[in-house]
């Protein structure tokens, strides 16, 4: 940009930080395209981000300056990919893991305590999340907790803005993807007939994928699946307590669990945000962006937008699905929305299930995480089963 705007707001700033939502629903009404140094372009209002999320000529998906396939492709690269990725979250694929999720589950909920303190964050949305991701890869239980520490320092680099050591966790996590694949082609014909193996033996346009396509598939579904399912276990978790109606509502009929996740998470978004580049110039909002200008599409404040949702903080079940940005929409929706929507279902359903009450401890309130993740950083509860 020759000419740099003025910062609209800033969005590292001690008061933002400490509840992104609240922030975000101010700026939708006073800026809703607001420039800062550190998002670029940041768009608050549905109607501007589905007017990105439809136009993908304009606003372009290649914003990243890694590959990350198909997250930050356009068509007709993204279309090529995109359709081998589909079919792993499938009816079929959904059907065949159904089984492994609810046990899972299950076994997750069965360590609470029977009258006492949880953390949910943690104790819950982490532990569900490390097991149900290698499980649906095929990976090994001895990767939970090197997962669960690398987790742990790619947050606090990432809150920190240390691109090196960022840079050096993104080598690691690769290099142990390289590891798995390696394991699998040293053993053959006995190789496990497993979701990692699959996607090595894919095939792209006549073409056997690349290590680098492969790494960048894969890297892309578990480090998006650790965070976001975690995120929404403790932004479901801590809602339910401090709304006992609800919770007798949903004890009461199992039926009503998938619009009540859905909207739950729409008004507290476990994932924040995604990345855009402009390739032409264009007017958005009132504002008028150059070509190569970078936005960021807020879904934490678009799910909340008054203009679409009335009473934006009201868990309404009767809402209109298409409304809810929760996995996107357009081209990049979310491929695996299949599979985080019965992940967060059989988790619901064993915990309720599993406990007669849950609601928050006295004192202790929940701990909202900060930028870029979505939800809490801590949701300390009481259970009782």
């Amino acid at each position: 940009m020759s000419d740099t705007p003025t910062p609209d707001w800033d969005p590292r700033s001690e008061s933002v930080q400490a509840d992104q939502i609240a922030a975000y629903d101010e700026m939708r009404s006073r800026c809703p395209v607001a420039y800062s140094d550190y998002l670029q372009w940041s768009l608050f209002r549905h109607a501007d981000v589905m007017r990105v999320l439809e136009d993908h000529e304009t606003f372009s998906s290649a914003a990243s300056r890694h590959l990350s396939v198909p997250n930050a492709m356009d068509p007709p690269e993204h279309t090529h990919f995109r359709r081998l990725i589909e079919p792993y979250f499938g009816p079929d694929a959904m059907a065949d893991f159904a089984p492994q999720c609810r046990a899972i589950a299950e076994g997750v909920v069965d360590r609470l305590p029977a009258d006492g303190e949880v953390e949910a964050m943690t104790e819950m949305g982490q532990d569900f999340a490390l097991q149900i991701q290698c499980a649906f890869m095929g990976w090994p239980t001895s990767l939970h907790e090197p997962l669960r520490a690398w987790v742990k320092r790619q947050q606090a680099a990432t809150l920190a803005g240390d691109r090196e050591a960022l840079g050096e966790l993104a080598l690691e996590f690769d290099g142990v993807i390289r590891e798995l694949l390696a394991s699998r082609r040293e053993a053959g014909e006995l190789a496990p007939d497993d979701v990692t193996t699959r996607i090595m033996n894919e095939t792209v346009e006549g073409r056997a994928l690349t290590d680098e396509e492969i790494v960048s598939i894969l890297r892309n579904w578990t480090v998006g699946e650790l965070g976001t399912i975690s995120a929404s276990i403790g932004i479901l978790m801590r809602y339910l307590a401090a709304n006992p109606e609800l919770q007798g509502r949903l004890c009461g009929d199992r039926s009503l669990l998938p619009a009540a996740i859905d909207e739950i998470l729409r008004l507290d978004a476990p994932l924040m945000s995604n990345r855009r580049i402009t390739t032409c110039p264009v007017e958005i909002g009132g504002r008028r962006l150059e070509a190569g200008e970078r936005l960021t599409i807020l879904w934490g404040s678009a799910n909340r937008d008054e203009a679409v949702f009335s009473d934006p903080d009201e868990v309404r079940l009767d809402r209109d699905p298409q409304d809810n940005l929760l996995y996107g929409a357009g081209i990049h929706v979310c491929p695996g929305a299949p599979l985080a929507r019965m992940e967060l279902r059989d988790f619901m359903a064993a915990l309720l299930d599993a406990t007669l009450d849950i609601r928050p401890l006295p004192g202790r309130p929940a701990v909202r995480a900060r930028y870029p993740a979505g939800g809490y950083a801590e949701v300390p509860l009481h259970v009782r089963r």
